[in-house]
C-alpha cells in the first residue's frame, strides 16, 4: 500500500514505490555508444565483460547505501536494456531508464534529417517516446522512468526544439518527469522556460550538468523557476571539483539545497571506445560513481554543509522529484 504521496517508477526489472529507491544517483551509464560506434569493427563489446564490470561498480555503489540509480542514456547513444537488465537483476539494484534522444550535434540526427523530408518528426517522435513509456522498448518490455533530452552550445537547433517539444507532448500524455543534458552547464534556463512554455511542471524537470557552471545567478534562475538543478559531474574536470562543491554550498546557503541532485556522469563501459589507447586505464579511473561519497562529501562538510542537507541530496530529492511533489518558492 503507498502513501498518497508515493507514486510508481519504472525500472528495468519492474515497477517499484518512489518509496523504494533509497539513497539514488541520478545521473550515470552503464554504457554508452556515439552513434557510428559500430564502424568500429576492431573494438567489438564484450558483453559478458561489461557485466562484470558494471556489476562491480553497483556492489560498490551499494556498499556505500545506495540502492537505485538514473541511467538516462537516450535512445540515440548505444543505450543498451539489456545490459542493464543483466546487472539489475544480478544485483537487485534499481536501474531506471530512459526514453528520448541526444543533442544534434553528438546524437543520432542523420536519421531524423531524413526523415523530416517527408514528415513532422517531432510528432513522429512523441509516438515513439509514449509507446516506449506506455508499451515498453522495443520487444523487451522494459518500460523507462524518464525522458532524456539534450542541448549543445549557443541555442537549441531545429533538431533540439523538435526533439523537446516530443518529450513535453509524451511527458503530458504519460506523466512521465524529464531529465536534461545542457553542455558545459549553458542553456538550462532556456531549456526550462521551452519545457514549461510546452506544458510540463518545472518541478519535474531536472537541468542536467548545471555543475558545468559556476554561476550563481544562472543557477538561482533555474532554482527560482521550480526545477531541479543536476550537480552530476563530479570527478569531469571541465570544472574542478572544488569549484562544484563550493557553487553547491552557495545554493544551500541560499534556501535551494531542495531542489539539486547529485551524481558524476560516470560512463562504464563504451561501444566502439572512442578513446586512444593510451588513455583507457585513466579514463576507466576517472569514470567512478563513487566519487560524491569519497571526495565531495568530505568537502561540502568543510564548507558547512549539514549531515541533513547532503542526505537530502541522494535521498530525499530523487523521491520528492519523482513524486512530482511542487517546490516551494526560495
Amino acid at each position: 500500500m503507498t502513501s498518497p504521496a508515493e507514486t510508481t517508477i519504472q525500472t528495468v526489472t519492474g515497477p517499484i514505490t518512489s518509496a523504494e529507491l533509497g539513497r539514488t544517483l541520478m545521473h550515470e551509464h552503464l554504457a554508452i555508444g556515439y552513434p557510428g560506434w559500430e564502424a568500429a569493427t576492431d573494438e567489438p563489446f564484450d558483453r559478458a565483460e561489461a557485466v562484470r564490470v558494471c556489476v562491480d561498480h553497483v556492489e560498490s555503489l551499494k556498499d556505500l547505501g545506495y540502492s537505485s540509480m538514473i541511467d538516462p542514456c537516450p535512445n540515440d547513444l548505444g543505450r543498451d536494456i539489456e545490459l542493464m537488465v543483466a546487472v539489475a537483476e544480478a544485483t537487485g539494484f534499481n536501474i531506471i531508464c530512459a526514453s528520448g534522444l541526444y543533442k544534434e550535434h553528438e546524437g543520432g540526427h542523420a536519421h531524423w534529417a531524413f526523415r523530416s523530408r517527408f514528415e513532422d518528426v517531432s510528432a513522429v517522435m512523441t509516438d515513439l517516446f509514449v509507446a516506449e513509456l506506455t508499451d515498453g522498448i522495443g520487444s523487451t518490455g522494459v518500460r523507462p522512468g524518464i525522458i532524456k533530452v539534450g542541448t549543445g552550445l549557443n541555442d537549441l537547433t531545429s533538431h533540439e526544439a523538435a526533439v523537446f517539444a516530443a518529450a513535453a507532448s509524451a511527458a503530458s500524455a504519460t506523466g512521465t518527469p524529464i531529465t536534461t543534458h545542457t553542455e558545459d552547464g549553458t542553456l538550462g534556463d532556456r531549456q526550462q522556460a521551452v519545457l514549461t512554455e510546452a506544458g510540463v511542471d518545472a518541478h519535474r524537470i531536472v537541468i542536467g550538468h548545471s555543475c558545468g557552471s559556476t554561476d550563481l545567478d544562472y543557477h538561482l534562475r533555474i532554482a527560482n523557476g521550480g526545477s531541479y538543478l543536476g550537480f552530476d559531474r563530479f570527478g569531469i574536470p571541465s570544472v574542478s571539483d572544488d569549484e562544484r562543491a563550493a557553487s553547491l554550498a552557495r545554493l544551500v546557503s541560499a534556501g535551494a539545497g531542495d531542489r539539486i541532485v547529485v551524481s558524476h556522469d560516470s560512463v562504464w563501459c563504451w561501444k566502439g571506445n572512442p578513446w586512444p589507447v593510451a588513455l583507457r586505464g585513466r579514463i576507466a579511473e576517472q569514470f567512478v560513481p563513487t566519487r560524491f561519497d569519497t571526495e565531495i562529501i568530505p568537502k561540502l562538510t568543510e564548507l558547512g554543509v549539514t549531515d541533513e542537507a547532503i542526505h537530502r541530496l541522494t535521498h530525499d530529492n530523487p523521491r520528492n522529484y519523482f513524486e512530482g511533489a511542487p517546490l516551494p518558492g526560495l
